[in-house]
């Protein structure tokens, strides 16, 4: 079950880093994708590191306009609060990319890397009938259109449920996990509502069949 959860994690922060040729995916070493994951928490707590301090020179440039007016008070505390919650976030992006060499030494490494090879060829291959029964949910979304770290989740657990013989209810509550570690406050929440349409989906879908 850890090797899973862990091989879960490393796809969904390895995927984006990695060649689009499946060929060259499937000869990627465990450390390859460790090093595409560190790198992915890496570029976003930057990023978020950089729009905390942006926030933060808003709050602090509010806060000199706010002495004679308390509204602008509430808006510069609101600002810097802001600030101080995505400072947050980059600090446990960060956290991440430091547990993750540890993790593995926990875990049968080969085991790690082959279930999480499979989750990415796997969906690679069936990337147009993961994202077709996706955007049929979504209605008037697309998927691309997702957040990157939403939409990677949704893609990985459609995939275990639909071709890798994953249950339903451990796709979903790994899925969660995830959302809950690496999406925004209330991600976890749409990720747990779409997932439970897809898997309704997938059952209409094998009636049919």
């Amino acid at each position: 079950m850890q090797a899973r959860r862990i091989s879960r994690e490393l796809a969904l922060l390895s995927i984006s880093q990695l060649p689009s040729d499946l060929e060259k995916v499937n000869q990627q070493k465990l450390q390859d994708l460790v090093l595409a994951s560190i790198r992915t928490l890496a570029t976003e707590a930057r990023d978020t590191l950089e729009t905390a301090a942006a926030e933060l020179q808003r709050g602090d440039a509010q806060l000199l306009k706010s002495q004679t007016r308390a509204a602008n008070l509430e808006t510069a505390r609101s600002m810097v609060q802001d600030a101080i919650n995505l400072a947050q976030a980059a600090i446990n992006r960060l956290g991440g990319a430091i547990e993750l060499p540890e993790f593995l030494q926990l875990a049968n490494q080969n085991e790690v890397r082959a279930y999480t090879m499979e989750i990415i060829t796997r969906l690679q291959v069936e990337r147009v009938s993961v994202d077709k029964l996706l955007n049929d949910i979504l209605v008037d979304w697309n998927v691309d259109r997702l957040a990157t770290i939403d939409r990677d989740i949704l893609r990985i657990a459609t995939t275990e449920m639909m071709f890798l013989g994953v249950p339903d209810s451990v796709a979903i509550n790994e899925a969660v996990e995830l959302a809950k570690r690496y999406s925004n406050e209330d991600g976890y929440k749409f990720i747990n509502g779409i997932l439970r349409r897809v898997t309704e989906a997938i059952k209409g879908i094998n009636v049919k069949s």
